[in-house]
């Protein structure tokens, strides 16, 4: 399974690769870098309008599991989230660090962060 516990402000293709012998580099052999700082930038100001953002929770309750999702795109280029959640849930609590937020509290902001990113390639 594929490391999520040590990230950084860009996760690049190399550094995915060298930590998960698994990752699908594809055809070219690359794949694309995700700015997290752009993404965190986007989901500071955005968070608090998605539909299951609860009032009594500030950014920082939801904040890894939009990075989880951003980066995890990386992780299955290609596939559709209803291939790859049953994999992204089973991470999660290696993933999360100090965040107590259980799955199913955090699943959709980490699909929003997923479709989000895999738009745009």
């Amino acid at each position: 399974m594929a490391d999520f516990t040590k990230s950084s402000r860009t996760t690049s293709a190399a550094d995915i690769a060298a930590n998960n012998p698994g990752v699908n580099l594809g055809t070219s052999g690359s794949m694309h870098e995700i700015d997290w700082g752009a993404e965190d930038q986007y989901w500071e100001r955005n968070y608090a309008s998605r539909p299951y953002a609860r009032g009594d929770r500030g950014y920082g309750f939801y904040r890894r599991a939009y990075q989880y999702g951003a980066e995890s795109t990386a992780q299955h280029p290609g596939r559709e989230w209803q291939d790859v959640e049953p994999n992204l849930e089973r991470g999660w609590d290696s993933y999360r660090g100090d965040s107590k937020s259980a799955w199913h509290e955090v699943k959709d902001a980490v699909r929003d962060a997923w479709e989000r990113v895999r738009g745009r390639r």
